[in-house]
């Protein structure tokens, strides 16, 4: 069975960038957010565009998921992108036996432009404070130990971070994650025209000009609720 590579995110972390980054691995294959059905169904969301498209073209039953994380495959590695936030109100036991990569975002910059799709989004949504409680569970429970990327230390040197990232998962390094085909892929989720315009767009990690962010008052207030969460796990990530 191919090794099982798990990513814990929040949204607009540049995780479909590293779900692409992995996909061009020609020993990887990806898989997009296959727990999103099941949380809008059990959490009855219907805020999150697509959300009827989604539910029509998606398991809503997380052990049938669960089992097919499981099949057999031919490529040596399985990259699985997952939301912290589809991870609950079910048995995720499996991500204690498998090896977990967090990736978080500075929350200012997160909020931000998660905000420019759902206008209201509330800690739920942006998932920090649930990365923190899963790392948490983890470190407690999990065979192997977790890893933590930060976004904006991916983004000062993409080649650097993703050969530390390879090093401690314990696989080869290799260039093909550098770069891959413009436009979308096969493994997109269905909500891909929803929110992938811009990883659509690009042929690898491309750091922007970082800018201070203001934030309007209540999201600032959801700013510094998850704020520490976010202070905790970028401490303990690789960088740049």
């Amino acid at each position: 069975m191919s090794e099982l590579l798990h990513l814990i995110s929040g949204p607009r972390n540049i995780s479909t960038a590293l779900m692409y980054s992995f996909g061009n691995r020609p020993d990887t294959a990806i898989i997009d957010e296959p727990y999103y059905a099941y949380y809008l169904n059990k959490y009855q969301v219907a805020y999150h565009p697509g959300t009827d498209d989604i539910l029509d073209k998606m398991s809503t039953d997380p052990q049938v998921i669960t089992n097919a994380l499981f099949a057999e495959r031919p490529e040596q590695y399985f990259f699985i992108k997952n939301m912290a936030h589809h991870l609950q109100g079910f048995n995720y036991s499996f991500i204690h036996e498998v090896k977990n990569i967090f990736l978080i975002r500075n929350p200012r910059k997160l909020i931000a432009s998660f905000a420019k799709v759902i206008e209201q989004p509330s800690g739920v949504d942006i998932g920090v404070e649930r990365e923190k409680e899963l790392y948490d569970e983890i470190v407690a429970k999990g065979k192997y130990e977790p890893i933590i990327l930060d976004s904006g230390e991916v983004l000062k040197d993409p080649e650097g971070v993703l050969r530390k990232l390879c090093e401690e998962l314990d696989i080869p390094f290799t260039e093909h994650m550098l770069s891959w085909p413009s436009g979308p892929r096969t493994e997109d989720g269905v909500w891909a025209k929803h929110w992938y315009s811009n990883v659509h767009q690009s042929t690898g990690f491309i750091s922007k000009e970082q800018k201070y962010v203001e934030l309007k008052e209540h999201l600032e207030d959801l700013y510094q609720e998850v704020k520490p969460h976010y202070d905790f796990l970028y401490q303990q990530s690789i960088k740049a």
